[in-house]
């Protein structure tokens, strides 16, 4: 017989033995795992959060047990933390996981009176669930237990039969009877947040940004959260665990919010790390990503910038590289189109992405970058893509070593060309990897820039047009640093 599971609105036999008593208060931390923003099915382990919710609990006396519902199957059962106050111990803790929908459902009404009906919908038995395993067990009215294996439906009377997720029973040993009011605190992964970010370029020579700000929240948690107080923190604290970061609790430092408008979160310390609480209570469904507003929406200065770096890594050697044949003599390669502007405020790690407006007013992507968490004043780099009409070619002209002085000299040329309409200056970057100790001996531009590993040159490149760049690296070392 095909069994399938009728959640039916019967008259309750018993109270439930506990119930949400408000909106839960969630603290998301920040995490990019793409399985919490992707589409599937079934919860996701990554992700943390801390959630505290107030539960009412029914108190008979003495030791009982009791369930609480609607718990995201990726709760941490270790660090569950109940307290009901003065006279009431929990003795033993179980976490029940959820087994398919209808598991779940049936595993959270072991304890409660059910229905077991079959398919014309008369009861085939009726009393306490005691197995929701291979079969129903179930303790009838006389005492009997009863074990189902083909039946058609169950009708479920407990308050929290429609409810998702995974169910905590606990044993609990209380000096007095009645309604208690509990904070449950547990943490739990399948929750994340990470900012979003939208750049948009004005049209004009000068280079300015719409920008807008987002924090995009998952839950892929098993459960829904309804009207929820959330806050989300920015920051990388350490994850002592494989399914997510286990920080120390830490005490809020006042700070003024962010923006004076009602929809935009306060932001706050936390420690090392930064908060940002949201105004409104919001609804965080399973399976879902939501957005809020994290900053105002403003206009940014930027610059924007054309790179070759064909040897985008820098690298110290243990001793001198006096091998000729270092890195390959010719290197040609596209060109990376940037952007670059300063943060305005603290800028928690996310994606960016920049658009333009193509010639019928509609927005187009020019690329999209992650950003590190970025504090107020700093440069923000993103790297767009290659730059269609540009290309750049770098060739060792040069190379000799003079091993009785000490000395070592490699001279390059880079050629550039546009086929675009536009002309553009193009920053090339070399990095001197052969020995820490160097100079730049010649070249035919100046550098623009210049630093322990990095030697920088802006060339102006014409439209349709081509140019090309000189220059030459000394390297030096003493007795002590001699390659063997």
């Amino acid at each position: 017989m095909t069994r399938s599971l009728l959640a039916a609105s019967l008259a309750a036999l018993i109270a439930a033995p506990a119930v949400a008593a408000d909106g839960p208060a969630l603290t998301v931390y920040r995490s990019d795992s793409p399985a919490l923003y992707a589409g599937g099915e079934g919860a996701s382990g990554d992700g943390y959060a801390l959630v505290h919710e107030r539960r009412t609990l029914q108190l008979d006396g003495g030791v009982q047990t009791l369930t609480l519902a609607g718990l995201p199957a990726t709760l941490d059962p270790e660090a569950v933390d109940l307290d009901a106050g003065r006279g009431v111990r929990v003795l033993m803790q179980r976490l029940l996981l959820p087994r398919g929908q209808g598991g779940a459902l049936l595993a959270r009404q072991i304890g409660h009176p059910v229905s077991v009906l079959n398919a014309d919908g008369k009861p085939l038995a009726e009393g306490e669930l005691l197995d929701a395993g291979d079969g129903l067990s179930v303790r009838t009215a006389d005492g009997r237990v009863l074990v189902l294996r083909d039946y058609a439906a169950v009708a479920l009377s407990g308050a929290d039969a429609g409810t998702r997720g995974a169910t905590l029973a606990l044993t609990v040993d209380s000096a007095r009877k009645g309604a208690t009011d509990a904070a449950l605190t547990y943490p739990a992964g399948g929750l994340g947040w990470r900012a979003a970010y939208t750049a948009t370029l004005q049209e004009g020579a000068a280079c300015r940004i719409d920008f807008d700000a987002r924090a995009s929240i998952a839950n892929r948690s098993g459960r829904d959260y309804r009207d929820a107080a959330l806050k989300l923190i920015a920051g990388e604290p350490n994850f002592a665990k494989s399914g997510g970061p286990r920080p120390v609790m830490m005490k809020a430092m006042a700070a003024p919010a962010a923006e004076a408008d009602g929809y935009l979160p306060q932001q706050a310390a936390l420690g090392d790390y930064r908060s940002y609480t949201l105004p409104q209570r919001v609804d965080l469904p399973d399976a879902s990503v939501s957005q809020v507003p994290l900053y105002a929406a403003r206009t940014l200065e930027c610059r924007r910038a054309w790179v070759f770096d064909p040897t985008p890594h820098a690298w110290n050697p243990p001793v001198p590289q006096l091998q000729p044949d270092m890195g390959p003599p010719r290197v040609e390669d596209r060109i990376a189109s940037t952007l670059r502007f300063d943060a305005f405020d603290a800028l928690p790690a996310g994606y960016l992405r920049v658009l333009t407006l193509d010639r019928d007013g509609h927005p187009a992507l020019l690329g999209e970058a992650r950003i590190d968490d970025t504090p107020k004043g700093r440069p923000v780099d993103a790297t767009l893509g290659s730059a269609f009409d540009l290309r750049g070619e770098r060739e060792r002209t040069a190379f000799h070593v003079d091993r009785a002085a000490r000395r070592m000299d490699e001279a390059f040329r880079v050629t550039l060309s546009n086929a675009g309409d536009t002309a553009r200056t193009v920053t090339v970057r070399e990095h001197p990897a052969r020995w820490r100790a160097w100079a730049l001996a010649s070249s035919s531009l100046k550098p623009s820039r210049q630093t322990p590993d990095l030697l920088e040159f802006a060339v102006p490149v014409p439209a349709h047009g081509s140019a090309t760049l000189d220059y030459a690296l000394r390297y030096a070392w003493t007795a002590d640093q001699d390659a063997e």
